[in-house]
């Protein structure tokens, strides 16, 4: 399969354009909860991809203003590149969106577009989730507080923590996006009391990754602080290690999630993570 038949076409994806402002994508990746944004430039009716701007760019430069200096060069690929190709790219440079351009942007293709592409048998997915999974995994405690986990899946570069009871055995999964429901924007205030970051402070919401809608960077956060059991999933979707990475991917479009805990019998034994079965591809 080439990336051509997965991707979603330049007609479908939304750009900004140069010159432009911070204002001009935020709306993107707050409002719609795009992660980035494709940036492109009009030269006598020609449009010239350029790079993209992320959330974490408008994190890391948070008094730059101008797309110029926000964008960054990235990876891209061709639509005659194979989804292995495509995944290998992927896991390699640790993207989950590869702009597809050849002159000018032609589209996009993502992690879910290739996940898509094993689900649907485009490419092989016969290997065995036991033999791809991780057996590194993130946890937390049930009773620990939201700010307290926050903090875990952030110092562990990972959006998800299995949550453990107290008997150490999985309780429920905590995700980034878990987080982000409950959180409250709070603007304007100079005293917000010890819960919340001051601009300073190294632990403000812009150090959370998955921004969702609503969210700006410039803004302080406050994330209750009540036990992790109040805010995960606790009704979790496993998969054992006898399955396949076809059947995986599945399982994952079905119940729209990036990680399913590994289990043999009641016991966790590993993560598979949808980067897992890209790797497994190649």
């Amino acid at each position: 399969m080439k990336v051509g038949e997965a991707m979603t076409p330049r007609s479908e994806v939304v750009t900004v354009e140069l010159p432009g402002t911070r204002d001009d994508v935020l709306e993107y990746l707050q409002e719609r909860s795009f992660s980035s944004v494709p940036v492109v430039k009009n030269s006598d009716g020609t449009e010239e991809f350029r790079g993209l701007v992320s959330r974490d760019g408008l994190i890391e430069n948070p008094d730059e203003d101008q797309l110029a200096m926000l964008m960054r060069d990235v990876p891209t690929t061709t639509q005659d590149t194979t989804i292995e190709e495509v995944a290998a790219l992927m896991v390699e440079e640790g993207a989950r969106r590869v702009p597809v351009v050849d002159g000018e942007l032609e589209g996009i293709v993502t992690v879910t577009d290739v996940v898509r592409a094993i689900a649907d048998g485009e490419v092989v997915g016969d290997a065995e989730v036991g033999d791809i999974a991780s057996t590194d995994v993130n946890t937390t405690y049930a009773e620990v507080p939201l700010t307290v986990a926050e903090r875990e899946l952030y110092y562990a570069n990972l959006p998800y923590a299995v949550v453990l009871d107290e008997e150490g055995e999985m309780d429920g999964v905590l995700t980034e996006v878990d987080i982000i429901e409950v959180a409250r924007v709070v603007e304007g205030e100079d005293d917000t009391g010890d819960s919340l970051a001051d601009e300073d402070d190294d632990w403000k919401w812009e150090s959370i990754k998955a921004v969702g809608k609503r969210y700006l960077p410039t803004r302080n956060v406050e994330i209750p602080a009540a036990p992790v059991r109040e805010f995960m999933t606790d009704d979790v979707v496993t998969v054992s290690g006898e399955k396949t990475a076809k059947e995986a991917a599945q399982m994952m479009l079905r119940h729209d999630v990036e990680q399913i805990p590994l289990v043999n019998g009641d016991r966790l034994t590993g993560i598979v993570r949808d980067v897992n079965l890209l790797e497994a591809i190649q």
